[in-house]
């Protein structure tokens, strides 16, 4: 079965922590925004670790797998003589 959740679950957090961290580039300047969070730019520091959580995700869903072809076994199922019936 082909069903990997990682890579449009990397998407989506890949473009909302872009968007995010963006948002909290432009907004660094502007005090009044970071007022109740004592300072802090929670907008590029969340943005930027969704970012890089969304990119995990997704370089990990794409990697090359194993596929479950009985014609071309992965490496440690092959045996040197197969069983005869």
């Amino acid at each position: 079965m082909g069903l990997d959740i990682r890579i449009p679950l990397g998407l989506i957090f890949l473009i909302t922590g872009g968007l995010i961290g963006l948002y909290g580039l432009f907004t660094r300047h502007a005090a009044a925004l970071y007022e109740k969070s004592m300072g802090v730019n929670l907008n590029l520091t969340w943005g930027a670790l969704m970012f890089l959580f969304g990119l995990v995700m997704y370089l990990v869903g794409r990697r090359q797998k194993w596929q479950d072809d009985p014609v071309d076994p992965r490496p440690w199922e092959k045996t040197s003589n197969p069983p005869r019936h």
